[in-house]
């Protein structure tokens, strides 16, 4: 009977597909976590507990609370940040990028709305002390370049960049970050649902280019 042998190199690749499922479990349930509580209120314990991995075993892949933390927000932004890169933002028209870009903010939002909820956390627990030292950064900096790009252009009218992108931001996210209050003026509708999601993108792209485009055109 011919014997199967694992070689060092199946084993290792099995090893490192294994740590990193394990990472993807936490992350998962850290950012759950986070969303609730913040990183001040957290428990590491409670991590473990969803998980059913040990708390060393979290602690072994992330040093500690604050790690997990930071790795949450780096992952939490990862992909969008990613899109942007493949859009090629910079080549297009800015009222083009503009669309493109809340369209890949709001579908990376609405796959993760707890997304919003860490972020108000960083902002009233933290005052930002991690969010400035992510590359999550970069998304805001992002939409000021392709805001000033369209004065530059005189496709958007003149306004404040810096201004104009954290009114923009609160547009996209304040759906999510509110939920549970709007939610009572709702009427029934099921604000997270696929077909409210997608008439809140349609809303927030027509909202902005409205505000932000001159009249000469």
């Amino acid at each position: 009977m011919a014997r199967i042998v694992k070689t060092s190199r199946s084993y290792g690749t099995k090893q490192v597909r294994d740590a990193e499922a394990t990472q993807a479990i936490i992350l998962e349930a850290a950012e759950e976590e986070f969303a609730k509580h913040g990183l001040a209120a957290a428990r590491t314990e409670a991590i473990a507990a969803k998980t059913g991995v040990a708390k060393s075993m979290i602690y072994y892949y992330f040093k500690d609370k604050e790690g997990l933390y930071r790795a949450v927000l780096e992952r939490s932004h990862s992909e969008l940040i990613q899109t942007n890169q493949q859009l090629d933002l910079d080549q297009l028209s800015p009222e083009t990028a503009l669309k493109q870009f809340l369209t890949a903010l709001l579908d990376c939002v609405s796959r993760n709305p707890k997304l919003p909820l860490i972020m108000l956390y960083e902002a009233v627990q933290n005052q930002g002390r991690y969010y400035k030292n992510s590359s999550s950064l970069t998304i805001d900096t992002t939409l000021i370049t392709i805001l000033e790009r369209g004065i530059a252009t005189g496709v958007f009218r003149t306004l404040d960049p810096f201004q104009a992108a954290i009114n923009i931001m609160g547009s996209c996210l304040f759906y999510y970050i509110g939920h549970e209050n709007i939610k009572h003026h709702a009427r029934g509708k099921r604000l997270l649902s696929k077909a409210m999601l997608e008439q809140h993108t349609q809303e927030v792209i027509s909202f902005t280019l409205a505000g932000v485009q001159s009249q000469k055109q």
